[in-house]
Order: structure tokens, then sequence, then C-alpha cells
């Protein structure tokens, strides 16, 4: 099994998306006016419409209600992108932290409220941890 990817549902598509093209960088691809994605080596983010979820479930996922899930981008330098992002997050919830796992975190919410953590392996077990598992890395080994 392989988890290839998650899917926020958004009311406001457009507003969604273009936080996230800042935040990461990546460019989406939009396949409809209700449905976009943004890949990365690992998984890729989706982005869907409440319209979308009509067509599943109604109802099954609201937007701007998730109060469990952490979305996790691994980064290069937190604290470099702390500095970055001060311009586009208005709701940071923690500053750059090294957590006891070994992971230097940062933690924010996107204009949903959704969470999102941005971290860096700092420790020497961390950084091998993700070395190893690493889609890019490996393909690269």
């Amino acid at each position: 099994m392989n988890l290839v990817s998650m899917r926020i549902i958004a009311n406001d598509m457009k507003r969604l998306v273009g936080f996230y093209e800042k935040i990461t960088g990546l460019s989406a691809t939009w396949f409809t006016e209700n449905f976009a994605e943004l890949p990365t080596p690992a998984c890729t983010l989706a982005i869907g419409s409440k319209r979308t979820m009509e067509m599943f479930a109604a109802g099954a996922a609201r937007p701007a209600d998730n109060h469990t899930a952490i979305i996790e981008f691994r980064v290069e330098d937190v604290d470099g992108e702390y500095k970055k992002l001060k311009v586009v997050v208005s709701d940071f919830v923690q500053v750059p932290t090294t957590k006891p796992w070994g992971n230097r975190s940062l933690l924010f919410r996107d204009p949903d409220g959704n969470l999102i953590n941005f971290f860096t392996p700092a420790s020497a077990e961390a950084i091998k941890k993700y070395k190893t598992s690493d889609p890019v890395a490996s393909q690269e080994a």
C-alpha cells in the first residue's frame, strides 16, 4: 500500500491553492475549476471544492473544519522558511522548535485553519531516518 495523496476540501479554491503555491513554491495543476493538485516526490496535496465532495457523499467532509490532521512538509531549512513565511502566514501556532524526536518544527495554519508543520530533521537519528525513507534520495542512490 502507498499513500499517494491527501485532499483538502475548500470553499474558496483560488485562495487556498494560491496559499499552498506560495508556501511550497510549487505550481498547482488545475484539472477543473473545482480540483487542483500540488505534487511532491512523496505525496500529492489535492485541493477540491465543496462541490467535488457532493459527488462522493454530500457533507462527508466540510471545508475549514479540520481539528485532527496535520499537513507535514519536510523542508531544507525550517528557520529560513519561517522568515519567508512571515509575509504570507497570519496564524503561527509555534515558532521553530527542536522536538525530542529530533526534528526542528514550525506549526502554522492555512487560511481555512488547517494545521501545517514545516520541519527539518535536526538530530543524527532524524537525519538518518529521513535520508533512508526519502523517495528522491533513494532514486538518486
